[in-house]
């Protein structure tokens, strides 16, 4: 099995690498731009590999899509290349449309032309998976879950751009024919997560005795997802997924925001102990615009259809990933320079940080 990743230096991308090469063992080439947020040192697990390869460029580049697919010959693309964090998007959506919807329509369109020139077998068993968010969603009230069939309702840059790159290839595949898959997962976090996000921040700033900016009143919930159960489900999704179908990737744990950060603030308490408690650095700050209230997904179809589970609880995972950046500073130390958690998210010139 040959797969062709795009953005597998980030996040989600470099736990489902790791996955492909150390546990199935794929042969992977990774192709990703290296922005801010990826950096390849989530990725030495794998770096010397042989079933691995790596390859810097950018999806918008059609020239070099084009060679990569020659080169490479994929039997499976998946496609997590994205800019992924609201705040950002509300500073400055233009990388957000350049990348999240014009990359993605490139690489349908460099996809089409290798799977349509390819010999019936391989292009029988070819498949595009397309990796998305539940913030496509939208709000949801305090009851009530997300579905495959639930109405798009994007409330931010981002989560518009990731709704219009969904439409893509969804269309690419009823008007081309092209096999693809799309998944949308809820809310991730675990060991290399980039230290703009909810999690990692908390941990680094209570570990540096810093404020744990949370917004409003912390009463806004998400459903929480293992990064790396979300790397399984991804594998099984390209591998069994139905063609043309959505499947919804979801943990079932659902937390608000406040109380994400006091069981951070107990962990650290336990592993770290200070003087004060950790919890009394939370600090309540204005709200972002457009801070949807509560997303919850329903995996049903994916658990049912595919047999996919999560592995980790909340209060597993969550202590991993505590125990995971209190050992790994090494990784996270240089990304904290470049990033030190100064707040994003508010709209205007003067407030603009990158």
């Amino acid at each position: 099995m040959r797969v062709l990743i795009t953005g597998g230096a980030g996040f989600i991308g470099s736990a489902v690498v790791r996955h492909l090469v150390l546990e199935k063992r794929y042969e992977v080439l990774n192709i990703d731009k290296l922005t801010y947020a990826g950096t390849q040192t989530s990725l030495e697990a794998v770096r010397d590999a042989a079933n691995y390869r790596f390859l810097r460029a950018d999806i918008c580049d059609g020239e070099a899509m084009t060679r990569a697919f020659a080169d490479f010959a994929p039997d499976r693309i998946m496609h997590l290349a994205a800019e992924s964090h609201v705040d950002r998007s509300i500073n400055g959506a233009q990388d957000f449309i350049n990348t999240n919807i014009v990359g993605t329509f490139m690489l349908l369109e460099c996809a089409r032309a290798y799977w349509s020139a390819l010999e019936p077998a391989r292009r029988h068993a070819f498949r595009f998976l397309h990796v998305s968010t539940d913030e496509v969603y939208g709000s949801l009230g305090e009851e009530g879950l997300f579905t495959e069939t639930t109405a798009y309702d994007p409330s931010s840059p981002y989560s518009a751009s990731k709704a219009a790159s969904d439409h893509l290839v969804k269309a690419w595949a009823r008007t081309y024919g092209l096999p693809v898959v799309v998944s949308n997962c809820s809310n991730n976090y675990g060991p290399y997560h980039f230290p703009e996000k909810l999690i990692p921040l908390m941990i680094l700033n209570a570990m540096e005795g810093k404020p744990l900016p949370v917004y409003g009143n912390g009463a806004n919930v998400r459903d929480w997802l293992y990064v790396e159960d979300h790397a399984r489900a991804l594998d099984i999704i390209a591998e069994r997924g139905r063609i043309g179908e959505t499947y919804n990737v979801g943990g079932r744990n659902e937390r608000r925001n406040i109380d994400v950060v006091t069981r951070i603030c107990g962990l650290m308490d336990s592993l770290r102990p200070r003087a004060m408690p950790h919890d009394r650095l939370i600090a309540y700050v204005t709200d972002r615009p457009g801070h949807d209230a509560r997303y919850a997904i329903d995996a049903t179809k994916l658990e049912t259809e595919l047999g996919w589970r999560a592995q980790e609880t909340f209060e597993t995972g969550i202590e991993k990933t505590v125990r995971w950046y209190l050992d790994n500073e090494w990784w996270w130390r240089p990304l904290r320079e470049r990033y030190s958690g100064t707040r994003l998210g508010l709209p205007g010139d003067a407030l603009k940080t990158g």
